[in-house]
Order: structure tokens, then C-alpha cells, then sequence
């Protein structure tokens, strides 16, 4: 009788006492869950573009090299060592023999070979393509309307089944970091043949139970505008080391959503914090809230192909009235630095000299010498941004300033992520909000996207003296030299402004206090491999 009365009195305070979170049981089970913004445009390596995107592939794909979690330095991934040619433009790489997929075939060079071969195929449309062209000859291939060119003649061989050669077109210090993008990671050709997807997206290859990929975790499940699931892989070479046992990606575009989400803890990390609420962890919670630098660029984006975006005068108009500083302490409130150029400063030793300045007179000049005095006759610009409460607090604040400064009217269109990257990739837009974080640490991965033609290069602008100055910065070692044509390039891209910058990122996360090895780096990558949970002291 006693014990009976003990065992229900145990029920009844357990019933009493606070409910288990998800968090809570992540932290017991070695499961992480992820705010992740938005739900990804897809899984394909060679199709994406976004961080959103990166976090997941990461997770599901290893390319040759991997990262150190603290210094992002290129570490072995698939290959386990690798040698350089004394000219700096041969390196062979040698793959492990214990690399496998997760349907357990061997990773071999082959694989990797086949992987750069449908990046670089223009049918496949690849918007990092370009990303590639440092191999010897892959520009002329990616090139080639007519796909005439023999890829024999691409710096991409298999020596053997686990040696890759790949060659330069000239040395390239940054090299070994490049590889650590998700455009470098090979996919499993077997599952791209079935799904016939070559040359082809959205084929069902990327969704679970179909998705093969050869990183510490597997895909398990994909719910659309919820969440996807990745759990360790039992196939992975280092899975001994890898401590989650899965990670959730929870798909939260809301930021206040997010944030509500980590305060009822449903969440071990968040995307962003959002910035009414900013001041309040920093004062109540600081032991959460995590703002670091991040190597990135908040911009707005115009299309120079329509009217009345056309005229540069009216594009720097845009710019030069824009108070960056009021933007940054009032609006956005996290520690962002103006930006008056796009490259950040100090991006591996580079700094921009020209930039643009706060000139509200010089702004209205130059529109009235377009033929819009005082914005007269200038029709409604409409200004796109995907759904989130700090872009539309942005826009708002800009679109006030552009009204009051040059009498514009500013219309704001507010969609969600897969539609807005529809939109700014196809160019169905006049302004629309955009941010670029670096993939490596180096000026060109900022520069680069302003190429005619480049994947990236959604304003439609093109130059041929820029151009020339990218392509001469990568046929250039010296560090001094290069940074000097890399200042004549940002000089014509602040003049003829297809671009508007307004600030330098941090990142902003919120982070539960059981999360272990989460380092704060440059580009906010976290390799997964490294990280685990364990219940804080107090």
C-alpha cells in the first residue's frame, strides 16, 4: 500500500513539474534543432544559391576538403591528402578508400569528375558555374552555346578510381577554400542517371527516401514549410566522431515566430534575433544572444534594363540619398557597419577606396539633370524583399528617405523566398532587396558576381572595362597588384551603381546554452561534425 501511494505521488509531481521541450530532449537524444529561415528553393548543390540552402547541404555532402571549426582552414574531407606542383596550378588529390555514399558506394574521382561536368554544362543552367572557371579551360567549356568542346579539355581527370588531378588555369592561393562551397561537392551518379536529372531540376532526386549524399548525415524527411530532417549517417568515413544524432531544419520564415519558438524552447539555434528584441536578450538574456561579424553585404538590387533604372544618374540618386549611419544605429539596430561600397572592408587585406556618400543635394541634382526634378515624373518604383520582418522594416525606412529626399514613391512587395528568387533570377523586378554572404574569404567572391553574365549577376549589368579588370585579378598573385585592380573594379561598379549597399552583416543568433562547439566565424559556418549538445551547469 505504502509503495502504491508512493509511486502515485511520484506521478502526480512529475505531472506538476515543468513539460519536456523539444530542446529539452534534444539535448538527451543529440538532437539539434535549427531555425532556419525559409524553406530551401532545393537540395541540388549545383542548382541553390542561399545560406538557407548551405546549411542543409552541408549537412548531406562533403566535398574534397572540409573545414575547421574554428578557423574555417581547409581540413581533409574525401581526400585525405593532397600535393601542389611547384608552378601552383596541379593539384592531385587522394581520395579516401573508405569515402562511401549513403547507399554505401565507394566515393570515387570518377564521381567528382562527372559532378564538375554537369556544373559546367550550360543546359544545366548553373548559377555557379563561373564559380569553376579556375580550372584550366572550364570558362571556354561553360561557354560553348553549341557544348561542342571536349571536357577531356578541362583541368578535371581521374587518375585512378581515389586520385583526382585537378589543373589551373594560373595559381590560385584561395583555392583549397574555394572547394569547401557546396558548387565543388560531387553528387551520386547513379541516382542523377535514374532521375535523368543530368541536366535537369526538380526531378525527385533530392527528396527523401532518394536523396544519396556522402556527408555525416542522411536525408529522412522533407515536410514542406515545416521542417526537414537529417540523422547521422552510418556510411560516413568519421562517423565515430560525429556526436548528433540529428538535426532538425525548421523552416520559420517569421522572425518573431523564430524567436518565440526559441523562448518556449522548440529551438536550440535561430536564423537571426529580430530587432525590436535585440536590446531585451542583450539586457536580460545576454548568454544567448550571439552577435558576431559575418563577411556579407545587405544590398538593394535594381535591374538596368528597365526604365527608368537605365540611367546610371538615376541609379546613384537612389544611393547617395540614403543616410547608412541613421539606417544602421535607428533601423537595424544589431551592430551592422554602413556600407558604403560592397566589398566589407579588410576582406582578406582588401579595402575599397571609392564608395558612395550621403549627399541628399547632390541626389536631387542628379535626378533632376535625368529629367525627374524633384522626382517629378518618375512613376512608382516597386521594391521586392521575401517575407521577413527586418526586410520590410528596412524597406520601409528607405522608401521614407527616398520619398522625403527626392520625392519618389516607393512600392513594396513582399514574397516569399522561392517566389522572390524566381523573380530577381528571371529579372521580373525594378529594385528588390538582396544580401550576399561571401563563399570564400577573398574579394573576388564579391566582385565576381558583377561579370557579364556571371550566374549571379541579376541586375543584368554589364561592363567591359569591369570586366576585363575581374578577369586580369585572377591572372594576378601578387597580393598588392591584385588589390589594386580589384579598387579600379569597385570604383566602376560604385559609379555606375547597379547596386545600392546599405550595410556590412553580423550575424545575430540566438543559441541555447547546451550548444558545443558553435564558434563564431567570419562566414557563420558551423561544421556540423563537431557540434553536440550537453546540459549546461545551471
Amino acid at each position: 500500500m505504502l509503495q502504491r501511494f508512493i509511486l502515485v505521488l511520484a506521478l502526480v509531481v512529475t505531472g506538476c513539474g515543468r513539460k519536456e521541450t523539444p530542446a529539452d530532449a534534444g539535448i538527451r537524444d543529440q538532437v539539434l534543432h535549427f531555425g532556419n529561415s525559409s524553406e530551401p528553393q532545393d537540395l541540388d548543390p549545383h542548382v541553390v544559391t542561399g545560406v538557407t540552402e548551405h546549411n542543409i547541404l552541408v549537412a548531406l555532402l562533403e566535398g574534397l576538403v572540409s573545414e575547421d571549426p574554428v578557423t574555417l582552414a581547409p581540413l581533409p574531407g574525401v581526400a585525405s591528402s593532397w600535393e601542389l606542383s611547384e608552378d601552383g596550378t596541379v593539384y592531385t588529390f587522394h581520395l579516401r578508400e573508405d569515402a562511401r555514399w549513403s547507399n554505401d558506394d565507394p566515393v570515387t574521382a570518377e564521381d567528382f569528375v562527372f559532378s564538375y561536368k554537369r556544373m559546367l554544362n550550360r543546359e544545366m543552367g548553373s548559377p555557379y558555374g563561373d564559380m569553376l572557371y579556375c580550372l584550366n579551360g572550364a570558362e571556354a567549356y561553360h561557354k560553348d552555346k553549341n557544348q561542342t568542346t571536349d571536357f577531356k579539355n578541362v583541368g578535371v581527370r581521374a587518375a585512378d578510381p581515389h586520385t583526382l588531378v585537378l589543373t589551373l588555369g594560373s595559381p590560385t592561393p584561395h583555392f583549397l577554400s574555394l572547394l569547401n562551397h557546396f558548387a565543388w561537392f560531387p553528387v551520386h551518379p547513379g541516382t542523377i542517371r535514374a532521375f535523368k536529372a543530368e541536366t535537369t531540376i526538380a526531378t525527385g532526386w533530392t527528396r527523401p527516401p532518394n536523396f544519396v549524399g556522402n556527408g555525416p548525415f542522411v536525408l529522412t524527411r522533407w515536410s514542406s514549410n515545416d521542417r526537414i530532417v537529417v540523422e547521422k549517417s552510418s556510411t560516413y568515413w568519421d562517423r565515430e566522431n560525429v556526436r548528433l544524432n540529428a538535426i532538425h531544419f525548421h523552416a520559420i520564415g517569421d522572425h518573431n515566430a523564430e524567436e518565440r519558438a526559441f523562448r518556449s524552447g522548440q529551438l536550440h539555434v535561430t536564423g537571426t534575433v529580430p530587432i525590436d528584441r535585440l536590446a531585451f536578450y542583450a539586457k536580460h538574456n545576454p548568454d544567448v544572444l550571439r552577435i558576431d561579424p559575418y563577411l556579407g553585404c545587405y544590398y538593394y538590387l535594381i535591374n538596368v534594363n528597365i526604365e527608368p533604372l537605365t540611367d546610371p544618374r538615376v541609379r546613384r540618386a537612389l544611393s547617395m540619398s540614403i543616410d547608412r549611419e541613421k539606417l544602421v544605429r535607428y533601423v537595424t539596430k544589431g551592430g551592422e557597419d554602413p556600407a558604403f561600397h560592397f566589398t566589407p572592408p579588410n576582406t582578406a587585406g582588401y579595402t575599397a577606396d571609392a564608395g558612395v556618400r550621403f549627399d541628399p543635394a547632390g541626389a536631387r541634382a542628379l535626378l533632376a539633370d535625368a529629367g525627374y526634378p524633384e522626382g517629378q515624373g518618375l512613376p512608382p518604383i516597386p521594391l521586392l524583399y521575401n517575407t521577413s520582418d527586418a526586410h520590410a522594416t528596412v524597406a520601409q525606412a528607405v522608401g521614407r528617405m527616398w520619398e522625403k529626399t527626392l520625392g519618389i514613391t516607393i512600392e513594396l512587395q513582399n514574397m516569399e523566398w522561392k517566389v522572390y528568387l524566381n523573380k530577381t533570377q528571371t529579372k521580373q523586378y525594378s529594385l528588390a532587396r538582396a544580401g550576399w554572404i561571401a563563399d570564400f574569404e577573398d574579394p573576388s567572391t564579391f566582385l565576381g558576381l558583377w561579370v557579364t553574365d556571371a550566374g549571379n549577376n541579376r541586375a543584368g549589368w554589364s561592363n567591359a572595362a569591369y570586366d576585363a579588370l575581374i578577369r586580369d585579378s585572377a591572372l594576378t598573385v601578387d597580393p598588392e597588384k591584385r588589390n589594386a585592380i580589384f579598387k579600379k573594379a569597385e570604383a566602376i561598379l560604385m559609379e555606375e551603381s547597379p547596386i545600392i549597399p546599405l550595410y556590412f552583416y553580423r550575424s545575430k543568433t540566438l543559441l541555447h546554452r547546451a550548444v558545443r562547439e558553435w564558434h563564431p566565424t567570419l562566414l557563420d559556418h558551423h561544421p556540423y561534425k563537431y557540434v553536440y549538445l550537453e546540459a549546461p551547469d545551471s
